[in-house]
């Protein structure tokens, strides 16, 4: 009767592969990715650091991992500075209603 609950690996890749979906279609849709890729990148990193990334990350090729890499540095929003940079800013007399 229905589907046989999921090991925790499967979901696991699922939301990874979801996250992976989500970042890049996002960064399709500001112009980051979609063109023509004209632009070669090399650097020299330890093999372990490069296989680590890509089973975190649920992908299989070099090129893959650092367009998703890329994609959500250059997406990542600021929330935490912001919110560090508001400290003291809220009165302490303030009725949060608690």
């Amino acid at each position: 009767m229905g589907t046989q609950p999921r090991t925790a690996a499967e979901s696991e890749a699922k939301v990874a592969l979801t996250r992976n979906k989500l970042v890049l279609e996002q960064a399709k849709a500001v112009g980051l990715l979609g063109k023509a890729k004209n632009t070669r990148l090399s650097g020299r990193v330890p093999s372990e650091l490069i296989e680590a990334a890509k089973k975190r990350a649920h992908v299989t090729s070099d090129t893959e991992l650092l367009e998703l890499a890329l994609s959500r540095l250059a997406l990542e929003d600021d929330f935490g500075a912001r919110l560090v940079g508001r400290k003291g800013r809220i009165p302490t007399d303030i009725d949060l209603g608690i």
